[in-house]
């Protein structure tokens, strides 16, 4: 046997359903690792693996940690929103 028919033995099999219910288990799983077959209608469609430092696939730009909600400053305009939205109401 060839290292290629190994690799695909040693990958795990799961459905496509189970790709889109496990989704965040299955990348994390990818992220660690692990291939994985994916099926539809027991019929293998695609291969997912971990992105190897072979690839030519590169990070231009990382991601970059968003700032919490809360933590914005709050902006408070000119005119109340109350005064706003009877404004915008008119005679209802």
């Amino acid at each position: 046997m060839c290292y290629a028919e190994l690799h695909l033995l040693s990958m795990r099999t799961i459905s496509q359903r189970e790709l889109r219910n496990d989704n965040a288990a299955v990348v994390r799983g990818v992220a660690d690792g692990e291939s994985y077959i994916i099926t539809r209608h027991g019929v293998p469609v695609a291969r997912l693996v971990p992105v190897g430092s072979h690839s030519d696939l590169r990070i231009d730009r990382p991601a970059k940690k968003r700032v919490k909600y809360a933590d914005r400053k709050r902006v408070i305009g000119p005119t109340p929103s109350g005064e706003v939205l009877d404004d915008l109401r008119g005679d209802r």
